[in-house]
């Protein structure tokens, strides 16, 4: 059985977008990376997808997820740039963001400090369109927020990732088998923003999730807290596309952000 999943007309590449990033992420199955929803066919405007036979998500099978999303992040060289896109990523196309009915375009470019990505191609093109709804109060902590990731004060010695980019628990689909990937934004990235996003919106059994990801690839210290630096991007993305209801929890983790 396979889906059929359309792209909007003002977006038709979005469907090789998304075929060339799962592609990427399932290239990482070959060292134990976790299950990708298999593309069936990837054409302008549409994407066919084999569809998931779903079962309820349990401890062992989180804990399985857990471990094989810290191989998959571990699947990239140690000197890929942050920024850095699958070979397939269609290269007259930015990266995409977001629901399938309203993409956000991102930046492009290849950068050795993780910040400094994150900063110019991740926060500047959500932070520019999301100016005219915050006020200067709300403006200011945002920018100080964007200038410190900038700066590269969170930057450690992690080495770029393969992460999903956006993987919240509807981007998890549970099977017989175990957990399978969908709906990437794939690139080269800091490792614990997928795991911030994990814990954004509720992920069953996270922590034998991540007791299964510490023990395979621990984080570095301090990953804890710097939870809300990672989430800032995904929030404020969706105080864009959503509202004024996002508008707290976004300011709550720029805030955080500043004081880390």
């Amino acid at each position: 059985m396979s889906f059929a999943k359309r792209t909007p007309a003002a977006h038709p590449q979005a469907a090789l977008v998304e075929a060339a990033g799962l592609e990427w992420l399932k290239s990482a199955e070959a060292c134990g990376g976790p299950a990708v929803v298999a593309v069936l066919a990837a054409e302008p405007g549409l994407l066919r997808l084999q569809e998931v036979t779903a079962a309820p998500p349990s401890a062992e099978a989180a804990a399985e997820f857990g471990a094989a999303l810290a191989r998959m992040h571990r699947s990239l060289g140690p000197d890929t740039p942050f920024g850095t896109l699958g070979a397939g990523h269609p290269a007259d196309q930015p990266p995409l963001f977001g629901p399938a009915d309203q993409p956000l375009p991102m930046g492009t470019g290849q950068h050795r400090s993780w910040g400094a990505f994150h900063a110019q191609q991740r926060l500047d093109p959500v932070l520019e369109r999301l100016r005219p709804m915050a006020s200067s109060s709300d403006w200011k902590v945002l920018l100080a927020a964007r200038d410190q990731i900038c700066a590269g004060v969170y930057d450690d010695e992690e080495t770029a990732s393969l992460i999903h980019g956006d993987l919240w628990s509807g981007n998890v689909l549970w099977s017989p088998a175990g957990a399978v990937l969908i709906d990437p934004a794939a690139h080269a990235g800091h490792r614990e923003s997928d795991i911030a996003m994990l814990q954004l919106f509720g992920m069953p059994h996270l922590d034998e999730l991540l007791g299964a990801y510490q023990q395979t690839a621990a984080l570095q210290t301090g990953w804890q807290q710097r939870t809300a630096v990672h989430q800032l991007f995904y929030l404020a993305v969706h105080w864009l596309l959503f509202g004024s209801a996002y508008r707290g929890p976004t300011l709550a983790a720029a805030r955080a952000t500043v004081e880390y």
